[in-house]
Formats: C-alpha cells, structure tokens, sequence
C-alpha cells in the first residue's frame, strides 16, 4: 500500500513537473508579456515578449518585429531572458535526473538509496526551476502595475496591461514547485534500508552455522 502510494505520488509530481517545464518554454518565447489596446484605434492592438513587438490590426493582422539589441533592452527584459532560459535548463535537468529516481523503473531498483538522492535532487530542481520562472514574471507584472498607476503620465497616453504570456508564467512556476515538493516528499519517505535487514542476514547465517554444527537452539 506504501509503495503504490510512494508511486503515485512519484506520479503527479513528475506530470506536474512535466507540465511546468512545457509551460515555462511556452512563457519564454510567446509574444504576449505586456498587451496595449489603443482607445483611439480599437482596431490595432500592440503586444510585447522577450524577443519580439507585435501589433494586430484587423486588416493587415499580425506583424512582429524582433528586438535589435540585448544590451539595448530594459533591464527587466534582459534579466527575464536569462532567468527563464535558467528556468528550462535546470527543468530539463530535473526531468532527467528524477526520472531514473522513480520506483517503477527498474533500472537501478537494487540501489534504492541512489534512486531516493536522485529523486530528492530533481525535487530540488524542480524547485529552483519554479522559483527562476516566477521571479521574472512577477517582476515584470509589477513594473507593469506601477507604469499603469503613475501619475505622472498622462491620462491620454496608453497603458500595458498584463499579456496572457504572465499568467502561464505564474502557472509554470506553480506547477514546477507543486511537483518539486511532491517528489521531494516521496523521496524523504521512501524507507532506506535500514540495519534491520543486516540484523535478518547475521541471524540467517547464525542458524545455518548451527545446522551445520548439528545443533537447533543457538543456545545450546
């Protein structure tokens, strides 16, 4: 029971991670970080992500023009690309390392102890995974709801909105540290082998010392 539950568990950690990671490579490179609607012209709507401007017109549609310059960026901007690129490396990484940790594979199912590191270190990934796709995200919904609330700008010039790129952010980084605790937990309670099971090994080979000496009672 113990073990279909540790496997279980093992399970929806892994898929959350999974899940988490696709989402997190999604938010990197989708054109939708900050969204501008023009009260002037409801017709042209502007989008921005990591790499990329967007304008959307109804008549022409959509047309994309790539940054020029890194250095140029914003600092939010070139830090956010850095910090989710580190997002998917260390999820990449999490995703191989917990995978040879699991108890349904039995590659190294004589090496328990192994697979219970292997299992605590792709948690552990998983978990700083989260963390470096959340920071980004948060911070670039920050600057956006303090841009938004300045009064200093007029009130005729447009504002940036959130863009649908910062929700699946917040939802990668979720999913990435749900699944990071959840095989962190099954890992810690996995049993190790404890010195039960050399205590077992020693009696065995006592009682068969005695056997072979004609004796039954260890005591005798």
């Amino acid at each position: 029971m113990a073990l279909a539950f540790r496997i279980a568990t093992q399970s929806v950690g892994l898929s959350l991670s999974l899940l988490g990671w696709v989402l997190s490579i999604i938010t990197t490179y989708l054109p939708h970080w900050k969204n501008l609607n023009l009260d002037l012209n409801e017709m042209e709507n502007w989008t921005m992500g990591l790499w990329k401007t967007c304008v959307i017109q109804e008549e022409v549609g959509r047309q994309c023009k790539d940054f020029d310059s890194f250095l140029a960026l914003p600092a939010e901007l070139r830090i956010s690309r850095i910090l989710m690129f580190l997002s998917n490396g260390l999820g990449f990484m999490g995703l191989l390392v917990s995978g040879f940790g699991l108890d349904c594979l039995r590659i190294v199912d004589r090496q328990q102890d192994l697979k219970k590191r292997l299992l605590i270190l792709g948690g552990v990934l998983f978990w700083t995974s989260g963390v470096t796709a959340l920071v980004p995200v948060s911070w670039v919904a920050y600057l956006t709801v303090q841009e938004f609330w300045d009064e200093t700008i007029p009130e005729i010039v447009p504002r940036w909105e959130f863009g649908e790129a910062l929700f699946t952010g917040w939802s990668a980084g979720f999913s990435l540290l749900l699944g990071g605790c959840l095989l962190y937990c099954a890992a810690c309670s996995t049993p190790a082998p404890g010195a039960s099971g050399h205590y077992a090994v020693a009696e065995m080979q006592t009682r068969r010392l005695y056997l072979e000496n004609g004796t039954t009672d260890p005591k005798v």
